[in-house]
């Protein structure tokens, strides 16, 4: 089995816990931005904020890379990352994943 890449994107509400999108997105990806510090399993790890050319886009990405399908269980368990999705759940509107062998 090999690697194991971990897409997600998420399209953000207009406003949500007090907060406009542009805000929400910039402290998203802060806080995803810290998790690799704090979580072994990952490999590899990139999140974007979209540029805005386009109506159809998503508005934040990421990109991780796991050893395999237990690291990215164990990083999707992880407790930090569980408070990370409690704050996307609150303030994206929809999601997409992806993930696939490497």
């Amino acid at each position: 089995m090999g690697m194991i890449r971990h897409i997600v994107m998420c399209k953000f509400k207009e406003e949500a816990e007090g907060a406009d999108r542009a805000t929400n997105l910039r402290k998203a990806k802060a806080l995803l931005d810290a998790l690799p510090q704090r979580i072994g399993e990952i490999r590899d790890w990139e999140v974007g904020i979209d540029c805005g050319y386009t109506s159809a886009s998503f508005d934040l990405v990421l990109v991780a890379t796991f050893a395999d399908q237990e690291g990215l269980l164990a990083y999707q368990q992880h407790p930090e990352h569980v408070k990370v999705v409690e704050f996307l759940r609150s303030v994206h509107e929809m999601k997409t994943v992806v993930d696939y062998e490497r």
